[in-house]
Parts: structure tokens; sequence; C-alpha cells
């Protein structure tokens, strides 16, 4: 059976070069392209795949940045123009590293080695059960990037095309982003989308009236469409 691949690239000549290399070789088989990490997370969440192929200087969301969002990553084969990324990689147990402009024999040994691991996958290891649960994400403020981890958020909300995050702290952070961005990187038994421009976290709800979610001295609305998913994920019939 071919491998599923994905292309996470926002230059379209970086791109095209993988596609070709990916159609002359039968055991792969091309199913999506990302521009973004954004658009790549949310393509997983409905999707399996079983290799990516990953750019590191991307905009918004670095390729590592990217990695470190995914909890159960396929294998991964990094792209790019810059030899300095390539121990950092190896750090999340990426198969191999691929310099820019990739030539053909070097994308062979690559994928040779990812069906070696492939072959090598049904074979418990002690390593899987050590590999640590990703608990945070990144997220970009003005000219800042910051860690977000997800027991410190209370909700988040929608204001056109920025976000409000509230922290359990009274803090709150503001970047340029949409809800449903957002959403493909936060873990769903986690959070729960409870209205067109809010998303909660569902540790920190402290009651639900008829159509309010009520969050320390917020109350948030319950969308009309959103209620039953509610209801369902907090068990209530």
């Amino acid at each position: 059976m071919a491998l599923k691949c994905l292309i996470v690239e926002d230059e379209k000549l970086a791109q095209d070069v993988l596609i070709k290399y990916i159609s002359l070789i039968p055991s792969l088989q091309l199913v999506h392209c990302s521009s973004s990490g954004s658009d790549a997370i949310s393509y997983l969440h409905t999707n399996n795949i079983d290799l990516i192929f990953l750019d590191i200087n991307m905009p918004e969301l670095s390729g590592i940045e990217f990695l470190k969002t995914l909890l159960n990553p396929p294998h991964v084969i990094i792209t790019t123009a810059y030899s300095e990324y390539a121990l950092e990689g190896y750090e999340y147990s990426v198969c191999d590293y691929l310099l820019k402009p990739i030539r053909y024999e070097r994308f062979i040994k690559a994928i040779n080695k990812v069906i070696d691991l492939d072959k090598q996958s049904t074979i418990p290891s002690l390593n899987q059960s050590l590999t640590p649960t990703i608990d945070y994400l990144f997220i970009k403020e003005d000219n800042l990037v910051q860690k977000i981890f997800f027991k410190d958020l209370l909700y988040v909300q929608a204001f056109g095309n920025y976000l409000k995050i509230f922290f359990k702290e009274n803090k709150t952070i503001v970047t340029r982003s949409t809800l449903t961005d957002i959403e493909s990187q936060l873990p769903g038994n986690l959070f729960l989308r409870v209205h067109k421009s809010f998303i909660v976290a569902i540790n920190s709800i402290d009651k639900i009236s008829y159509n309010q979610i009520h969050i320390k001295e917020t109350a948030i609305p319950i969308g009309t469409t959103y209620k039953q998913e509610v209801l369902k994920k907090i068990k209530i019939k």
C-alpha cells in the first residue's frame, strides 16, 4: 500500500519539485499540499497521513513550531534551504533532512529510510511510551511569539480577523488569526466550540444555564447550531 503524503511548503517552485518526485515513486501517494502550518493542522484533524514533507522557514508558524503541535506525528522529512535547522529537527525524531535544491537521488535515499522505519513501526518500542504529550501551542502577538499552555486558558473570542485569548490569571493576548485556525490546534478533549465566536476550555466551565456558559464572571452564549454538541461533550442528556 502506498504511503499517503502531505506537503507543507509555502514556495510554489519547491512544491512542484516534491510533487514531481512523489509522482515518480509508486510507493508514494500525494493526497494534499498545504502552504501553511495552520492549513496542514486542519487537514490532519480529519485525515490520516503516513509521511509529511515539511518546510522549516514558513510565515506565521514555522516547521519546528508545527512539529511541536503534533501529538502523534507521522513520518516527517524536513525540506529547507537552511542547514542549521537540521539538528533541531532531529530532536523531534524526523526521518531525514533534505537540503534545497533537492536532488532526486537524495530524495530516493530519504524515502528508503522512511520505508524501512515504517516496516519497523509494527514492533512495539519502549521509546514510544516515553514520548511526551504536547500541552501547548505558539501564538504570535505583534512581533512576539509566545508559548501558551492549554492548562492556562479560559476561553477564546473572535473579533473579525483577530482573536482575544483569555487566561486564568487575568491576562489576555490579541493575535491576528481566525477561530477555525486556533480550533485546529487545540485538543478536542480539552476545548469546545460553543458559538461562532467562542471556544472555551472545558475544565474552566463553572456552570451552564439554558443558553449560556459561565466562566468566572463572564457569560458566554451557546450558539443554536452548537448546543447539541455542547451537551453531548459534557455528557448532559
